[in-house]
């Protein structure tokens, strides 16, 4: 390279340097755990607009797969690199599958439906043994529980979030853990 070469890149770089700072480039994704955990909060809005919105249109939200769909529809427009049932590693002999993973927000979302009673009393256990497997994962961050809980079948809904959103680090590496009941 010449010396005209050097200082040709030189003012070059310079240049989309300070178009850089005055044009700053859109976020490649703009989602993070917060926005996702807002959207997940309208969740009964959403329901209740398709429910209501037209005799021919209605959302029947009876097991955990149906919440899982409403979920992806819910959430895709804005997390877009949003992906549904991801096996996770092998764990005791057995896969986890999960739910939905955003990279860009290093976020892990679970669905759980609420099917009775006995289901609404072991849901802390269920949450812990999600919380095992996914401490693990490098690239989880955040790691978001969804319960549809129709029939409020969860006894304390309080002391659930209690118990799970407390800070845990594990080998130094936080993993930020949320959960919304709805309705």
């Amino acid at each position: 390279m010449t010396a005209e070469s050097f200082a040709a890149e030189g003012e070059l770089l310079s240049r989309i340097d300070e178009l850089s700072t005055k044009y700053p480039r859109a976020e490649s994704s703009s989602v993070s755990a917060t926005r996702i955990r807002t959207a997940l909060s309208q969740f009964m809005e959403s329901v209740r607009y398709l429910n209501t919105r037209r005799s021919e249109t209605s959302l029947s939200l009876t097991s955990e797969a149906a919440v899982q769909d409403a979920l992806f529809l819910m959430l895709r427009p804005w997390v877009s690199d949003l992906v549904p049932e991801t096996p996770t590693d092998r764990v005791a002999s057995r896969f986890t599958i999960k739910d939905f993973r955003s990279a860009a927000a290093r976020t892990i979302i679970e669905a759980k439906y609420v099917r009775d009673h006995d289901h609404g009393r072991q849901i802390s256990r269920e949450l812990h043994d999600d919380i095992e497997t996914y401490r693990t994962d490098p690239l989880c961050e955040h790691l978001i529980f969804f319960i549809y809980d129709p029939d409020v079948h969860i006894p304390d809904r309080a002391a659930l979030e209690r118990q799970i959103e407390v800070e845990r680090y594990y080998d130094g590496k936080r993993l930020h853990c949320y959960v919304i009941v709805m309705p």
